[in-house]
C-alpha cells in the first residue's frame, strides 16, 4: 500500500479497521472498544496508525475517567497539569482536565474553556516540555457549532520555500507563558504587553519528531510570540508570514463530535482549534495529556 492509499482508502491493522478521515490527516480506527485492556498487538498497531494519521478518532466509547486515563497510558505517561483549583473529579482523578462551559453548579463559566472560538494552537507548548498528545473525550455537546479541527504540521513544512527555510532554520520562538488561551493573565505574572519580553521557554520553530523522524513545524500559539535575535518588526513579518501559511485549509480537518467520540491527536505535529457554538448550551469535554520530551 502506497503512502497516498492509508490517506484514501480504508485498511485492517490486525482485527483493527483504519478509515481516512481527510486525505491529509485523521483516520478513525473501528471495530475496537477501548474502554477494555488492550493486547500488545493492538496497541502496536494504534501507534502505527497514529504516527501515520498523527489524529485518531474512536467513535462510540462508554469510558470512566480511570478508563479513559489507562487508554491515554498506552501512549505515554498521563500527565496531571498544574492546578490552582479542584473539582471532586479532578481530585480524585487528578490526569482529567475538565474542558466545559459549565461549573458544578451549571453556571455559564466565560473564560478559555468556554464557548469562544479558539484560534489553532498547541496545548502547553509554554512549558519548558509540553505534552507529546491529548485525547479529548466528550461527555455533553451542544447541537451545533463547537467541532476540533487538527492540522498537519508535517505537510506544512515540508510545503515550505527554501528561502523560508534558509530564514527559520535553526531559529527559536519564545512561547508565552504568562497568558491563557483566551489571553487572561496567569497569576505571577505581569501584564507585560511587549513580545520582545514575552516570559516562556524557546523552542525550535522546526522540530524533530522523536519517534518517526521527521521534521515539522512546531509554533505554540500566534499571541506575544516572538523570534530572539531579531527586531521586532521583523519577528512579527516572519510569524505572520509562518501562520499564514500554516493555517491554511488544505493541511487540516474538522471532526463534528457525537457523544462518545475519543479524539486522539499528536501535539508534536498537530495543531487543533475549535469552532464557536451558542454559550447558552451545554459542551462538557474531559481531556488528558501525555507527558512529552524538550523539543529538538
Amino acid at each position: 500500500m502506497s503512502d497516498n492509499d492509508v490517506f484514501t482508502h480504508p485498511y485492517k491493522l490486525g482485527d483493527l479497521e483504519v478509515v481516512p478521515c481527510s486525505t491529509v490527516i485523521g483516520a478513525e480506527i473501528r471495530n475496537i472498544d477501548i474502554s477494555k485492556e488492550l493486547s500488545a498487538e493492538i496497541i502496536v498497531s494504534l501507534i502505527q496508525a497514529w504516527h501515520t494519521h498523527l489524529v485518531l478518532l474512536f467513535r462510540q466509547q462508554d469510558l470512566a475517567p480511570e478508563q479513559h486515563i489507562a487508554f491515554t497510558s498506552y501512549f505515554g505517561t498521563p500527565q496531571s497539569p498544574n492546578r490552582t483549583s479542584f473539582t471532586p473529579l479532578t481530585e480524585k482523578y487528578p490526569e482529567i482536565i475538565e474542558v466545559m462551559n459549565v461549573d458544578m453548579d451549571d453556571k455559564q463559566l466565560d473564560h478559555s474553556l468556554g464557548n469562544s472560538e479558539a484560534m489553532w494552537h498547541t496545548d502547553m507548548s509554554y512549558k519548558p516540555v509540553p505534552p507529546l498528545g491529548s485525547a479529548l473525550y466528550s461527555r455533553e455537546i451542544p447541537p451545533n457549532g463547537g467541532d476540533t479541527c487538527v492540522s498537519n504540521m508535517y505537510l506544512a513544512y515540508d510545503d515550505l520555500s527554501e528561502e523560508m527555510l534558509r530564514e527559520i532554520d535553526d531559529k527559536c520562538a519564545v512561547h508565552d507563558e504568562s497568558r491563557n488561551s483566551a489571553g487572561i493573565l496567569r497569576p505571577g505574572f505581569p501584564d507585560q504587553k511587549d513580545p520582545t519580553k514575552t516570559p516562556g521557554p524557546h523552542h525550535p520553530i522546526i522540530r524533530t519528531h522523536p519517534e518517526t523522524k521527521r521534521k515539522t513545524l512546531f509554533l505554540g500559539r500566534r499571541p506575544y510570540s516572538y523570534v530572539p535575535g531579531l527586531s521586532y518588526d521583523k519577528s512579527e513579518y516572519l510569524l505572520d508570514r509562518l501562520w499564514a501559511h500554516a493555517s491554511q485549509k488544505k493541511y487540516s480537518w474538522c471532526h463534528q463530535w457525537a457523544v462518545g467520540d475519543l479524539l486522539l491527536w499528536d501535539n508534536r505535529c498537530v495543531m487543533h482549534r475549535r469552532d464557536p457554538f451558542d454559550k447558552n448550551q451545554r459542551r462538557v469535554m474531559h481531556r488528558t495529556q501525555i507527558a512529552g520530551s524538550r523539543p529538538f
